[in-house]
């Protein structure tokens, strides 16, 4: 059996946006265009429609190359329109590469939006049997499975009635579980995960560990990086089409978030100006370890006079959970009107944070007619070194536990 569960080389995928298009031609406008002199402009046609501009070319994979080990859990991350849906809709078949070509080896099953490979008309345990044979599963495999697949959805009450009277959350519950229960070798999963609610998602994760403890190869396509960090042991970071970096998920992470804080500051119109970049002036690098005291540090530039304003300093771990929301009003540090640029440090205390990595932030909120909106500053990534504990929590406080027999 091959150590490789995924092969991609030089894979492309080009799309066609047409032009500005009028109505379908008739069989009169035709026999007409065809009688007139070659001398006039031709038509352009796309799929049976003129069209008056020509259409255009969009790259969404651009030379993707990777390997994927079989047994591996990897995390494809990337900013929206990166690429990274359309790179799981060619590995599962469902569209064709223009380029370069994806190596498969073991059976593949996928979740990349609500009812991919669901019909609407057949009943719940019609379009499982289906899945399962179109996953080249026997029949009696199927059967095995099917209690357990319809547990895990919670849709027993349901289980024969057409599932287009489904809701999209029931949708979504019986299209995993069938995806993660019919023994697939290999098992993709994009971000459609987000549309159930937390217990739901909290069970999938559980799921989607299983599998790959069971030495399965998964594919998960996410925003959340507390479970890509929590499920993955490698990543690959999509940015527009291409791959920009693949290895061990920690700096797999790191280069998405340089990736985005970068689109961030590219941004005019977001309402960061008026901060300067923020610094660990405590710290060579953005590391520290969970015993650390650590300062920061930041500029407000204010443009105009201003009577006062509030600052804020704000931490959000892998989740976006607030693990603190400091804030202070100007008049705090002096009476007075301000203008022009203030240094801004702030020390904090060892914090004992679960290992990982966290955003940090400053706003603030001028008082008086000057920028009524707020000023935010671009976010800095703060990577709190250590093992993590796997529990989810936020803090994880040095403490000394003690144990005797009870009186």
């Amino acid at each position: 059996m091959s150590a490789i569960a995924i092969r991609v080389e030089g894979l492309s995928k080009e799309y066609t946006i047409g032009g500005r298009k009028s109505s379908y031609r008739t069989l009169r406008e035709t026999i007409t265009d065809t009688m007139k002199s070659v001398a006039m402009a031709p038509v352009n046609l796309v799929r049976g429609r003129r069209t008056s501009e020509p259409a255009e070319r969009f790259l969404a994979l651009r030379d993707v190359s990777f390997t994927v080990k079989r047994g591996e859990v990897v995390g494809v991350i990337g900013r929206n329109g990166a690429g990274k849906s359309t790179l799981l809709k060619v590995l599962s078949r469902i569209t064709e590469p223009s380029e370069g070509y994806a190596d498969i080896h073991g059976r593949v099953g996928s979740l990349l939006e609500v009812g991919t490979g669901f019909h609407p008309e057949l009943t719940g345990r019609e379009n499982i049997f289906l899945n399962g044979a179109i996953l080249g599963m026997k029949r009696s495999d199927i059967e095995r499975q099917f209690d357990a697949i319809v547990a895990f959805s919670e849709v027993e009450k349901f289980v024969d009635t057409p599932v287009k009277h489904y809701s999209s959350g029931m949708y979504l519950r019986l299209a995993f579980a069938v995806a993660a229960h019919l023994d697939p070798e290999i098992l993709l999963v994009d971000e459609v995960l987000a549309v159930g609610d937390m217990a739901f998602q909290k069970k999938c994760m559980g799921k989607m560990d299983e599998v790959a403890r069971q030495g399965r190869t998964v594919l998960f396509v996410s925003h959340n990086m507390g479970a890509v960090r929590s499920l993955c042991e490698k990543g690959i970071v999509l940015d527009k089409g291409t791959v920009v970096h693949e290895g061990a998920i920690g700096p797999s992470i790191e280069a998405y978030y340089r990736l985005a804080a970068a689109a961030e500051k590219a941004d005019s119109a977001n309402g960061r100006v008026g901060f300067g970049a923020i610094a660990l002036t405590s710290h060579p690098s953005s590391t520290i370890q969970q015993s650390d005291r650590f300062s920061v540090s930041t500029t407000l530039a204010l443009p105009e006079r201003v009577a006062g304003f509030r600052l804020i300093c704000v931490l959000e771990d892998m989740h976006q959970r607030v693990v603190f929301h400091l804030q202070r009003n100007s008049h705090e540090f002096r009476a007075g009107g301000w203008e022009g640029t203030h240094a801004i440090s702030l020390d904090l205390p060892a914090l004992w944070l679960e290992p990982g990595l966290y955003t940090l932030y400053f706003k603030a909120f001028p008082w008086g007619d000057v920028a009524q909106a707020r000023i935010v500053s671009d976010v800095f990534r703060l990577d709190v070194a250590g093992d993590s504990s796997g529990t989810g929590a936020a803090l994880v406080p040095h403490s000394e536990w003690r144990i005797k027999p009870a009186d």
